[in-house]
């Protein structure tokens, strides 16, 4: 399904404009847009799998996203392993006006050093974080040595509580609290999906995340299901950043 994208740049206007109500939203540093990359388009996928939304103009949403002072990138053909869009992130992060994070099939420190050469700020590491069920400790450790801790967030995202890999294609029995203390020493921040509730437009687990924001003192950013100012409010009083997709393509984050 093609998408006629529009009005993105009116949905960071009633957010920024709604910090003056006795309710403050503070920020659109606390919204975070995301454009993940499939075939060469931008999609919207539910739950990882089934496509909701496609946008061929993905330079487009640069414009469209400008007000966002973050961008999240992720290349879903290398995180399952069925292709890349090296290029196009790579144009896309020398063309945002925004700081750019990348993620989606980083498994090399050399991998990431190009794409902080590109112009990231950051890159974000998933499957690679995990190996044989437990951390991957020596991946890390041979990514901090390249890049630097302050440049790696760990994403640990999660289906019914358990941590999923491989493009969202593998569950593994280990918990978010069980490997945030181990992965703090290779991470400056975490990105968590609730995939439960990813593309789905039905609001997220507010509860969820106040559990994960008690079982690591690192930066979270939220994400998954995400579709109203509220939610991203109430994700700000417990500390975390909002990563938005599908509200946004459908201008529906009010």
């Amino acid at each position: 399904m093609l998408f006629a994208f529009e009005g993105c740049a009116g949905a960071a206007e009633r957010l920024k404009a709604s910090a003056s109500t006795s309710d403050p939203l503070h920020g659109l540093t606390l919204i975070i847009p995301c454009i993940d990359l499939q075939d060469g388009r931008a999609v919207q996928l539910i739950h990882g799998r089934k496509l909701r939304l496609a946008v061929e103009d993905v330079f487009g949403l640069l414009d469209r996203f400008r007000k966002y002072p973050l961008l999240h990138v992720i290349d879903l053909d290398a995180a399952m392993g069925r292709g890349s869009n090296a290029r196009l992130v790579g144009q896309l992060c020398q063309k945002a006006p925004m700081r750019v994070r990348v993620g989606g099939g980083i498994r090399t420190a050399a991998r990431a050093k190009r794409i902080l050469a590109s112009g990231a700020e950051k890159v974000i590491i998933g499957s690679a974080a995990f190996r044989d069920g437990g951390v991957n400790r020596a991946f890390l450790s041979r990514l901090v040595a390249a890049v630097g801790k302050k440049r790696i967030i760990v994403a640990v995202d999660t289906d019914g509580g358990r941590i999923l890999v491989r493009g969202w294609q593998e569950k593994l029995r280990l918990t978010p609290e069980k490997v945030f203390p181990e992965l703090e020493s290779y991470a400056s921040e975490f990105l968590c999906t609730y995939v439960d509730a990813e593309g789905t437009m039905r609001g997220t687990s507010l509860q969820w995340f106040r559990r994960l924001r008690n079982a690591t003192d690192l930066p979270i950013t939220a994400a998954g299901g995400i579709r109203s100012a509220r939610e991203v409010q109430q994700l700000e009083k417990i500390g975390m950043n909002a990563a938005v997709g599908m509200a946004l393509y459908l201008n529906r984050l009010r």
